[in-house]
């Protein structure tokens, strides 16, 4: 479940940031609808990047948490 509501947010704060910067991108990387073109694969880019940062966040608060367990068994 935590892999989905990752995976959820990352398209839905990727998209966001698509949409805003899509009037500032070249008319080729602008996505136009019902048609897989560049501007997909630049929407699909942004996901994954915050996916990466989703994805390192949680990894790091984990580690931390573990570390914050270990410390205190000893």
């Amino acid at each position: 479940m935590k892999n989905f509501a990752h995976s959820l947010a990352a398209v839905i704060v990727g998209n966001l940031i698509y949409f805003f910067v899509m009037p500032d991108l070249p008319v080729a990387a602008r996505h136009m609808s019902r048609s897989f073109d560049l501007g997909m694969a630049v929407d699909f880019g942004f996901c994954l990047i915050i996916l990466g940062i989703i994805k390192a966040v949680a990894w790091r608060m984990q580690e931390s948490d573990s570390n914050k367990s270990a410390d205190a068994r000893h």
